[in-house]
């Protein structure tokens, strides 16, 4: 059994926020995944269902992001899980938006939530890094990871749901790497090894515009009559 928790705030006025991407990604799974109906409890709410044969209980915490690992805490409790058990999904500053990297154990890097996660079960626990990029200055991170996401950003980060729920059961099974291939399929497809360039005329071959072929294979006539050649053999 594992327990995969999405970090976000609860209520309407949070759901499109950036912060609140790790609900989005597990909200994202269970829809696709045919996992059961959200129902409250551990301080959240709790889906469960199978991936690559693996019971997995989805935890979307709703005691506000400083208080995340209380509901995390409480439901590894109940469950007997290890922090190897557990992998959680978070927006992540230090990514470019749209880019997914996972790690296990670490610090926190000031983010609130894995900050109240490692006061309740420590930190050598899986992540999923969701990339929103970074305002620019420190005093603006609040802000941003409280507004909404545009709706130029809306492209991205589509593929970038879509991604997390193809590799969804390769990492149910520890195989990150797969997972994260599954998300840059998504994200950043490969492009096209087809060309349309046409291949290049060989003109070594082409006869010279102005040239007449007969012009190389004769010599120059003798314009001059007889007379003249006769007198000009005498001078």
């Amino acid at each position: 059994m594992q327990l995969w928790v999405g970090l976000g705030n609860p209520g309407a006025k949070y759901a499109a926020n950036r912060h609140n991407i790790g609900w989005m990604a597990l909200d994202r799974i269970a829809d696709d995944h045919g996992f059961g109906p959200w129902r409250s409890k551990f301080q959240g709410s709790v889906s469960e269902g199978s991936l690559n044969g693996e019971k997995i209980i989805l935890l979307k915490p709703e005691t506000f992001m400083n208080l995340s690992g209380q509901a995390v805490g409480e439901a590894a409790r109940f469950y007997k899980l290890t922090p190897a058990d557990i992998t959680v999904f978070h927006d992540e500053l230090d990514l470019a938006p749209g880019k997914a990297r996972a790690k296990t154990g670490g610090g926190h890097a000031g983010h609130n939530g894995l900050r109240s996660i490692h006061a309740h079960i420590g930190e050598a626990y899986h992540r999923v890094r969701l990339g929103i990029g970074h305002p620019g200055h420190k005093d603006r991170v609040a802000g941003y990871v409280l507004s909404d996401f545009a709706k130029a950003e809306q492209d991205w980060l589509d593929d970038l749901m879509r991604g997390i729920s193809d590799g969804a059961a390769d990492l149910a099974k520890g195989d990150s790497a797969r997972f994260l291939n599954a998300v840059a399929l998504r994200t950043a497809p490969p492009r096209s090894s087809t060309s349309g360039a046409r291949p290049e005329k060989d003109d070594s071959a082409a006869p010279s515009p102005t040239a007449k072929p007969e012009d190389a294979a004769q010599p120059n006539a003798d314009a001059r009559s007889p007379l003249q050649r006769l007198m000009d053999k005498f001078r």
